[in-house]
């Protein structure tokens, strides 16, 4: 049957029969107030069920359901838990259905059975009023990889409502007797403090192996290096994620995959050790930091900031944010996507990052490129703020074609960046009045100065040909150290995506 929602628009009822509720339109057994308002039903009651999907929700919630009127989340919003990216990979590897019994989500939690290598499967929940996480496994992270692969398998709608076990019941009922913490708040400070003191002394313990292992090679040279290089590096990436400095541990697996990659490959090789070697220092050097530089190295060793803590205390910046361009990088398990902005007023420029377990959509864009949208974005801490949470506050706008730059400008641009943060491995440009033409066995933007930036190997480049046509346009992209990738360009004021 049909019925009406608190807002007051058709949806498809999925339990049994109801009655009107007199009181604020939603239907009602008699006992239950059923129908999703965005939060529990009114009145003290518990709110059973709700129909709507993402697209035709009244509230916008989203998600495919609206269990118990509890928002879904997405999996960036779970990835974020992540104490380390190795756990963020095994969570999404246990995000699949048949990984779980006994599944089932209320009002306030979301929980399941998953079967392990012993005899009894982990009892895995989540609070989600915390979050707050409980499983059985012997894992020492919280989140642990099942409460991630639990909340992912629930933001792709695969957990449907159900009734809280006891053992459920009984964990979230003696949670919700505590007294209600700020966000960012922890539980025991001083078992926090142990924590991060002990992880502290592992990644100094990780840092100082590796500049002692880039000492013996500035001594012995890198002749020959090529026989072992490729395994040495390896054995040092996963020694970094022992030492639970995950960001160190990817900048060694590109110098990893350095090796042996063109001519050219011992200077690029080279470059890389460099960045390895300055991190190294930075971290020995801390305390003598300006606090921002310290942000900045705390990241790229791989130190999170949770988002609340971001919400709450980051620098916001509010502007209509014109969307220049998103990249997508998928892998066999996990995609990547960077979004570009620039406020239209400040000139300020943002990141925002999404990611989704592979085969999982990534969320909406807030706008498509070329256009605008309004809101405010708080920005992570470091010594160049890029990466930012976008807190939209009213619908797109159209927004007219940009200005950019020659490509001199554009490379001082990136070079100021760098001097701010020395591993800055991406900038955006917007490059105004180039035409795509022929550089060597590649391809590059010439601007009207006749100084070109050459495009990322094997960019196709046929879209910006017909876009171009000979005439000069406007181009977004995407800079790094190996070249330019285009993003998006213009014909006239009419943004093409490229």
């Amino acid at each position: 049957m049909k019925v009406r929602g608190a807002a007051g628009r058709a949806g498809e009822w999925l339990g049994s029969a109801p009655t009107p509720h007199p009181s604020d339109g939603r239907v009602s057994d008699g006992q239950d107030v059923y129908g999703c308002d965005g939060g529990f039903g009114g009145r003290g009651r518990r709110a059973v069920g709700c129909a709507y999907t993402a697209t035709s929700c009244p509230l916008g919630v989203g998600g495919e359901w609206h269990a118990f009127g509890v928002e879904t989340w997405d999996s960036e919003r779970v990835l974020a838990l992540a104490s380390d990216g190795a756990s963020a990979k095994a969570g999404q590897g246990l995000a699949r259905a048949g990984k779980w019994s006994g599944s089932g989500v209320s009002g306030r939690a979301v929980w399941g059975l998953c079967q392990g290598s012993g005899k009894q499967p982990y009892q895995t929940a989540v609070d989600l009023t915390g979050p707050a996480f409980k499983c059985s496994c012997p894992s020492r992270k919280f989140p642990c990889k099942h409460a991630l692969g639990l909340l992912l398998l629930w933001a792709g709608g695969e957990v449907r409502p159900g009734e809280e076990p006891e053992w459920v019941e009984s964990w979230v009922g003696k949670r919700a007797e505590r007294p209600e913490r700020k966000p960012g708040e922890v539980a025991d400070p001083l078992a926090a403090q142990e924590r991060a003191s002990r992880r502290a002394d592992r990644v100094s313990a990780g840092m100082a192996e590796l500049a002692s292992w880039l000492d013996d090679q500035v001594r012995q040279g890198l002749g020959g290096f090529d026989q072992r290089a490729y395994t040495e590096l390896s054995r040092l990436a996963a020694r970094m994620v022992d030492a639970q400095a995950p960001g160190v541990a990817g900048a060694v697996r590109r110098a990893a995959g350095v090796v042996g990659r063109g001519h050219g490959w011992p200077g690029e090789l080279l470059e890389e050790l460099s960045l390895i070697h300055l991190i190294v220092a930075a971290h020995a050097r801390m305390p003598d930091l300006p606090p921002a530089l310290a942000d900045t190295v705390q990241s790229r060793i791989g130190w999170t900031v949770e988002t609340a803590r971001v919400l709450a205390d980051g620098e916001q910046v509010e502007d209509d944010w014109l969307v220049l361009g998103r990249v997508i990088e998928p892998d066999d398990r996990l995609t990547v996507r960077r979004v570009w902005l620039r406020g239209a007023t400040t000139g300020r420029l943002g990141l925002i990052l999404n990611f989704a377990a592979a085969g999982r959509p990534l969320d909406p864009l807030p706008a498509r490129p070329g256009e605008y949208v309004p809101g405010v974005l708080s920005y992570y801490p470091g010594a160049l703020p890029m990466r930012a949470l976008l807190t939209q506050s009213a619908p797109r706008l159209p927004a007219p074609r940009p200005t950019g730059s020659t490509a001199h400008q554009a490379l001082a641009s990136y070079v100021e960046s760098v001097a701010a943060d020395p591993w800055n491995e991406r900038w955006p440009l917007v490059l105004q009045d180039v035409r795509p033409a022929r550089y060597g066995e590649g391809w590059a933007l010439v601007d009207v100065e006749g100084e070109a930036l050459e495009l990322l190997p094997g960019i196709d480049p046929w879209k910006l040909l017909a876009v171009s046509a000979g005439d000069p346009i406007t181009v977004a992209g995407e800079w790094n150290r190996a070249g330019f990738r285009p993003m998006t360009c213009w014909h006239a004021d009419r943004p093409v995506l490229l």
